[in-house]
């Protein structure tokens, strides 16, 4: 038996491990399983070289529970340790550079790239053992070692009785750690971290029912066997070729990805690529809801199939972040415990690749089936504007796919509408004006206005779409979006010839005052407007710069400070040429003049959902004396 010391000066490594180095002690348990896994695909490599003779067979990596013992055994069937390698990988390897270690990451040893530099994924047991023993064979002809340490830098290393190739890890679990010993607790650390590991794991057995014999009767039970309970599915979908997978395929690993998601996915994306990164995945598009903040860390991220985390920010663009699906990559560089990417090129291009992917796939579904694609467009179309507004690349790609749906269920990409609307709906200025509800019922006598005149109006009721737009008018030359209620038809696409007012100046300052002395200016800015004698006769609109800043400003950024708590302010639009204008104009008593005003203000304010509470029930009142 050999007696040594880790090659460590410091005494207090161990408890530096269990306080620092991981954030998540549970982690313990996919770093040993992760070093099974290795040790039990180098082997297959060296079986396939020829530089071992052994027979690879079908291996398994087993975890075992002994609650009464306080014991958890990880064993494995890989190539295995001789004594010396012992020696070289667990004591002198793991801690060489500890004291650089410990004088560099004492005090941010959980923001430092450490297991790639110092190999301490092996020690991460000592969070939860207070003893840990390696028993392993090698798969060449030594004999087998047995390995012990106490989380003291001591250690002994001695010849074991072992006769089957592969190690066993067993942990002595920690009076503080003793949820490690519940069944529970470590099938679901395996379903979380292992589910897809690449060589099958056992944990103990399940019950499978039998089909029953062919002279059982009706009621008699069906047989059952126990049998291993492999927990893993170690050839998931994402590591096949494409030309490999049927849709149903794909179908089928999205309810095995989320069991709990009952709707299916839209589409799916693919990704496969080895140079100059690596990267394998399948992104899926779910129906998307308004809400954007909802849907995000739904994808999973894995290096050589051992799941790292489902947050994938810097990795994944930002608008694809709700998406759903897998992204493994051994290329991605993590911290020490795995939970936060760091700062890297590689990352960048890999985000690049992604987007420039999911692009090309959103093409070509919609040049392959565009009837499809539009009708699927509500469910997608909030990744696709935030792309177009957070990834210039993307934007630049979108203009392929991208549709303008208008209030009639009619979908145009930007040049369609371009040429659609360039003859009609350019102004006097010669801009081209594209006109958009965001509401067609609360907005429908607007949208009826503008379709009489013979204009397009399109429908663009998401969460973002004032920044969307802003953009739009920075990048396309000379156009400008307007809601059609923002002001009367007339003025959001102004031509050379305007209608005539029937009412002579002195007749529109008299109506000017009278309106300002009843209309509240708190609220209403009022508006003069001489247009057909059939249009209605007060209109109110949100002017588009203040709505639109407004808008901004709620749904983060782009509006200008405070706009978002700014008091709502409107324009009230009066139509000197109707008939009912002149009339208020001309009535002789103060009093009627001033129910006509109102009912006319609060007419204007109900198409717009503006009148509530107390001033609905009084219009409500004054409608009724008014008819009796």
């Amino acid at each position: 038996m050999t007696k040594g010391n880790i090659n460590v000066s410091v005494e207090n490594i161990f408890p530096l491990i269990k306080k620092f180095l991981y954030s998540d002690h549970e982690i313990f348990l996919r770093e040993l399983i992760s070093n099974a896994t290795d040790a039990t695909l180098k082997l297959k490599h060296l079986t396939n070289i020829g530089e071992s003779k052994v027979e690879y067979g079908n291996p398994q990596i087993e975890v075992k529970v002994d609650k009464d013992a306080k014991k958890l055994h990880i064993i494995d069937q890989g190539l295995g340790m001789t004594a010396d390698e012992v020696e070289k990988y667990i004591n002198q390897v793991a801690f060489s550079g500890a004291e650089e270690f410990l004088d560099k990451y004492k005090d941010a040893a959980q923001d430092a790239g450490i297991i790639g530099h110092f190999g301490l994924g092996f020690y991460s047991a000592f969070m939860v053992a207070d003893k840990v023993e390696i028993i392993t064979k090698s798969h060449k002809d030594d004999p087998a070692a047995h390995w012990t340490c106490d989380g003291s830098p001591e250690y002994t290393l001695e010849e074991a009785d072992k006769t089957d190739r592969g190690t066993e890890i067993i942990l002595h679990i920690a009076e503080d750690s003793t949820e490690f010993l519940e069944d529970s607790r470590i099938s679901e650390l395996l379903l979380k971290y292992n589910k897809f590991m690449p060589v099958p794991i056992k944990f103990g057995t399940k019950t499978e029912t039998l089909p029953k014999p062919e002279d059982a009767k009706e009621d008699d039970p069906a047989p059952t066997q126990e049998v291993e309970n492999i927990i893993n599915n170690p050839n998931p979908a994402w590591t096949k070729q494409p030309a490999d997978l049927e849709e149903d395929d794909y179908k089928n690993f999205y309810r095995e990805l989320y069991p709990m998601q009952f709707e299916e996915p839209l589409f799916n994306i693919h990704l496969n690529v080895d140079y100059p990164f690596n990267l394998t995945g399948i992104l899926y598009f779910p129906k998307m809801s308004a809400d954007m903040q909802i849907q995000k860390d739904k994808i999973q991220l894995y290096q050589n199939q051992v799941f790292v985390t489902d947050n994938v920010e810097g990795i994944v663009p930002e608008f694809l972040t709700m998406l759903r699906g897998v992204i493994d990559s051994p290329d991605i560089p993590l911290n020490v415990s795995r939970s936060y990417l760091q700062a890297d090129g590689a990352v960048k291009k890999i985000s690049s690749y992604i987007t420039r992917k999911v692009a090309d796939k959103l093409k070509s579904l919609f040049n392959n089936n565009r009837e499809d694609f539009e009708a699927k467009w509500d469910d997608i179309k909030i990744v696709i504007e935030y792309g177009m507004l957070s990834e210039e690349k993307f934007f630049e790609k979108a203009e392929a796919f991208a549709l303008y749906p208008t209030v009639d269920g009619n979908y145009y990409t930007y040049e369609e509408l371009f040429n659609k609307i360039k003859a009609k709906q350019t102004d006097k200025d010669d801009k081209l004006v594209i006109l958009y509800a965001s509401d067609k019922d609360a907005q429908h006598s607007y949208i009826e206005a503008a379709k009489t005149k013979g204009y397009e109006v399109l429908l663009l009721d998401s969460p973002i779409v004032s920044h969307l737009i802003q953009k739009l008018e920075t990048t396309k030359e000379n156009i400008s979006f307007a809601r059609v209620d923002g002001d009367h038809i007339d003025n959001l696409i102004k031509k050379e010839d305007t209608a005539i007012s029937k009412l002579s100046e002195d007749e529109k300052k008299s109506l000017d005052e009278l309106l300002k002395e009843v209309v509240p200016s708190e609220k209403f800015m009022i508006q003069l407007e001489a247009m057909d004698s059939d249009a209605s006769p007060f209109m109110i609109t949100q002017p588009e710069f203040m709505r639109r800043m407004k808008e901004m400003q709620q749904t983060g950024g782009g509006g200008m400070f405070g706009m978002g708590n700014m008091p709502e302010m409107y324009n009230l639009v009066v139509n000197t040429n109707s008939e009912l204008v002149g009339e208020i104009l001309n009535t002789k008593t103060r009093k009627k003049q001033e129910r006509l005003i109102n009912q006319s203000l609060d007419l204007a304010r109900l198409s717009q959902g503006l009148l509530k509470g107390e001033e609905l029930t009084n219009f409500i009142k004054r409608s009724y004396d008014m008819i009796k």
